[in-house]
Parts: structure tokens; C-alpha cells; sequence
């Protein structure tokens, strides 16, 4: 009877849906209602939240554009690369070379014959958006600008930045030198999430060298406290552009900005997508992988039940306010045998919000079980069989 009462207790895709939603305290309910997102005064926009990349606005998001200034976050994030490597160290004195000197546009004024630390050029870069740093920096780095032009197109091709192509480590105008809106939150997204030590700088809103203070040219980290970075560009041909980031209650938006018509326009648009994105939208982890979600009953193992999970932690980004809508559902098959090998894919969760499927991904097995013994085995098929012969199937 034991073994006829673990069948009867075996979980439909419809069963397993309401224990889903008890188990998570959440239930169906009517589409969210949000207002539209504000109308944005640039080519080409995109906010982004930085956890589960989900996309909140966007326009022309994947046009190639003249990055101007903005190259200087992959120029950057190679040099982070390479300290965090060891192949460079922020204490390197990087002997300036003439060309370095003689760039033009925005400087550090780094003056040529002489040496300067890693460290400080990297703050050049970041919060002076200097020509001359980056040039040293590359040089340093590769050996030549050229050179470390190949780099910087090997990373985004590693990042799968599909519109870009770097031809410099400035960002000063060249053809065949572009990204995208993006290409732009890709690489912001991981230059956060893998050196946060680095990306701090981007916060600091001024920095003096040879006497010369310079203010960070990113507006809003005056403007607004939750934004910590990231970077402003111009140049004739990409107009003003401006990646920012900012975290509130614990969730980071990314925002990009090209094409605008002036410094105050790109800080105010930056403004409203980061404002639209924070007040109407949520980002929560829901579940943990390797946790189990579900406790399934096992035909012909060792145990009588076996835990399912995720490969993966589940974070989503929804509406603000409709935690409570989101429906879950479980699909599992009714009978599972044993062995099983964790890792196994043995169903599948979805989670929805109305109609729009919010995610989807396999369940696993979290343990290993494997086949019992002989008695064990037999008691299973004898409870199955007299389950079938009197219960039916579904």
C-alpha cells in the first residue's frame, strides 16, 4: 500500500503548478500596467538592467555609431584586464612618448620624456578622458596603438560586441573606428561586474596631475548620488554620448546615450531613462541554483524522492509592483526511475507575467540517486503495477 500511495502521490504539470505557487507565494493575475517610455532626444538609446540584462527601453540599439570618447571604457577595462592578468602592475612607470604627447583633443598633460604609473594614466583615461593617457597606456600595454586597436577588437569579439570595431584607443574620429548602444552596455555591463576595484574610479569626480585639476566630465554624478559612473564622449561626428549607471535598492541600471545635441542633453535623457527604468520596474532573484525547488517521488532508487533544481540563479527584472503576478510552472513527468546522475534534465520551469514568458530553463536532478537493490526494486513494480491496475492511467 506504501508503494500504491507514493503513485497516487505522483505530481501532474497542473499539480505541479499549484505547488509551485504556494512554494514561491505567487498567483496569476491581469497584465501590468506601465505608461510608455519617455521620449529620448538622441539616434540611438538603451537601458539595460545590469543583472539579468534585461532590456527596459531601447532605439536603434545595434546601429554602428562613432563611439567618440566612450572607446576609452575598452580601453580602460584592457588595461584592468591586464593588472588583474599581472602582466602590468598599477605601479609600472610608462615612459611618454612623443605621439602620445602631441595628441590631440582632451588631455591629461602628460609631458613627453617622462614617466608616469599605470595608476595615474588609468585615472587620466577614466576621469579626464585623456588623449595622452590612452595612447600611453596602449603603448605600454602593446607596444603600439595599432596593436592594442587588435586587442581591443579580440575583447569585444569575446564579449560579443557584434557591431564594433576599434581602429584607436581614443575614440577620435576614423571611418572604421564604431559600436553601439549595445555593444556599449555589454562591455559597461562586464567592466562592473568583473572589476569592481577599477571600476570605482569612475565615481571619482575629479583628478590633478602636474597641477592641473580636472572635473569628471559625467554630470550626473553631481546631479543624482546613485550614479557611479561611467562615460561621456564628443566628437563632430558621434555628437554628445554618455553611458551611466546607477544602483538603487539594489538594482543597477546601464544607460547609453548617442547622438545628442549637447552636453546638458545627453545628462538630461541619460536622466529620464535612468529615472523611467528605477520607478517602474523591479529586478529580484527568485531562486537560487542548486536549491531544491521541487521534492519529486522516485521509482527504483536508493531513495523514494529526489530533489529538483536549476543550473542557475533566476533573476528577473518585471514591472515594480507585480512580484505577486508572476505564475510558475513546473513540468514534470509523473513517473521518474531511478539511476539518476545530478545534472540530469528531467522537466522544466516557466515563469510568466500574463502572457509575456518571463523565463524558461530546464529542472535538474541535484543529487545523485542511484538504483536500489533488488527487493527495493521489485516493491517499486509491484506498487506501480496494482497503482495501474486499479487506478488507471491519466
Amino acid at each position: 500500500m506504501t508503494q500504491l500511495f507514493r503513485v497516487f502521490r505522483g505530481t501532474t504539470t497542473f499539480i505541479c503548478s499549484l505547488l509551485a505557487m504556494c512554494y514561491t507565494g505567487l498567483v496569476c493575475a491581469a497584465a501590468p500596467i506601465i505608461p510608455p517610455p519617455p521620449t529620448i532626444n538622441a539616434t540611438s538609446y538603451l537601458l539595460i538592467d545590469a543583472t539579468s540584462q534585461k532590456v527596459l527601453v531601447e532605439h536603434n540599439p545595434h546601429e554602428r555609431k562613432a563611439p567618440a570618447s566612450l572607446t576609452k571604457i575598452m580601453t580602460a577595462f584592457l588595461a584592468a584586464q591586464e593588472i588583474s592578468a599581472g602582466r602590468i602592475s598599477p605601479m609600472d612607470e610608462v615612459l611618454i612618448s612623443i605621439r602620445a604627447w602631441r595628441t590631440g583633443g582632451s588631455k591629461m598633460f602628460i609631458r613627453e620624456g617622462t614617466k608616469v604609473q599605470v595608476s595615474d594614466l588609468m585615472k587620466g583615461i577614466v576621469i579626464q578622458s585623456g588623449n595622452d593617457a590612452s595612447i600611453a597606456i596602449a603603448e605600454h600595454i602593446a607596444g603600439s596603438e595599432s596593436a592594442f586597436a587588435d586587442m581591443m577588437n579580440q575583447q569585444a569579439s569575446v564579449l560579443g560586441m557584434k557591431n564594433s570595431h576599434f581602429r584607436n584607443a581614443t575614440g577620435l574620429p576614423d571611418d572604421e573606428h564604431y559600436s553601439s548602444a549595445w555593444d556599449m552596455a555589454l562591455l559597461t555591463r562586464d567592466l562592473i561586474n568583473r572589476f569592481p576595484e577599477h571600476y570605482a574610479t569612475y565615481s571619482e569626480r575629479s583628478f590633478t596631475f602636474n597641477d592641473i585639476e580636472q572635473p569628471n566630465r559625467n554630470d550626473l554624478l553631481w546631479r543624482d548620488k546613485t550614479v557611479d559612473g561611467v562615460k561621456t564622449g564628443y566628437t563632430r561626428a558621434a555628437g554628445y554620448c554618455l553611458v551611466a549607471s546607477a544602483v538603487r535598492e539594489g538594482m543597477r541600471l546601464v544607460s547609453v546615450v548617442m547622438g545628442t545635441d549637447s552636453d546638458q542633453a545627453r545628462m538630461r535623457e541619460s536622466q529620464k531613462l535612468l529615472s523611467y527604468g528605477f520607478r517602474y520596474f523591479e529586478t529580484q532573484t527568485l531562486y537560487e541554483k542548486d536549491v531544491a525547488l521541487k521534492e519529486h517521488d522516485l521509482f527504483y532508487g536508493e531513495a523514494e524522492t529526489v530533489s529538483l533544481g536549476l543550473a542557475e540563479d533566476v533573476t528577473l527584472t518585471f514591472p515594480r509592483g507585480y512580484y505577486k503576478n508572476i505564475e510558475v510552472n513546473l513540468e514534470v513527468p509523473k513517473l521518474l526511475e531511478a539511476p539518476l546522475s545530478r545534472g540530469d534534465q528531467v522537466g522544466e520551469i516557466t515563469l510568466s507575467l500574463a502572457e509575456d514568458v518571463l523565463y524558461r530553463a530546464p529542472l535538474l536532478v541535484l543529487e545523485d540517486v542511484p538504483e536500489a537493490g533488488i527487493f527495493g526494486r521489485f516493491g517499486d513494480f509491484v506498487g506501480l503495477f496494482f497503482s495501474q491496475l486499479f487506478g488507471g492511467e491519466d
